[in-house]
């Protein structure tokens, strides 16, 4: 109905990885109805956005350091299917090798992870933003696929080496001295 008012739930989940939800509904969540759900893990910093309100249901990861880039871009005016979202995973299916979609899955929670920590995260964001996903799909608009390609994976090894590869090392560090 027109005159409901949305509905916000916020929880803390007894068990699972994730530490906080919140809930919002357009209406009675027992009736028909749009909602986002929002899993938070605070000591990751990481969050799962599941969005019903255009009437499918989007999946938002934010162990992706280019969509974590753009919900940092846009803030409130976020959305997982953005433009430059659908033309990036366009590339993706279309010209990217498997090997390296897999390293990406692999690497960028890890890079999301460690820009996280740092102090000026924004600041890389914004960076990432600027240069890596706003020049990947100019270049991809232009039909100029392999500058989009070189790019891409130019900002995987150099993230993973800059950001990814120090954090590890920590991790491993601690992990050794148990």
């Amino acid at each position: 109905m027109k005159d409901e008012k949305p509905i916000i739930k916020a929880s803390t989940p007894r068990s699972g990885k994730y530490d906080t939800k919140i809930d919002v509904y357009t209406s009675d969540p027992k009736g028909d109805h749009k909602s986002i759900h929002i899993a938070v893990d605070s000591s990751k910093k990481t969050a799962h956005i599941i969005d019903t309100t255009n009437g499918k249901t989007e999946h938002t990861d934010t162990k992706c350091y280019l969509t974590t880039a753009c919900m940092k871009a846009f803030k409130e005016n976020f959305y997982d299917n953005c433009y430059e979202l659908t033309v990036l995973r366009w590339f993706r299916d279309n010209f990217v090798s498997k090997e390296d979609i897999e390293h990406y899955y692999k690497i960028a929670p890890t890079i999301v992870e460690a820009i996280n920590k740092e102090e000026k995260s924004n600041l890389i964001y914004d960076y990432i933003y600027d240069n890596v996903v706003d020049y990947c799909v100019t270049q991809i608009e232009n039909g100029n696929y392999d500058k989009a390609y070189s790019r891409y994976k130019s900002s995987i090894l150099c993230f993973e080496e800059q950001f990814a590869k120090p954090l590890l090392g920590q991790k491993l560090v601690k992990t050794l001295n148990y």
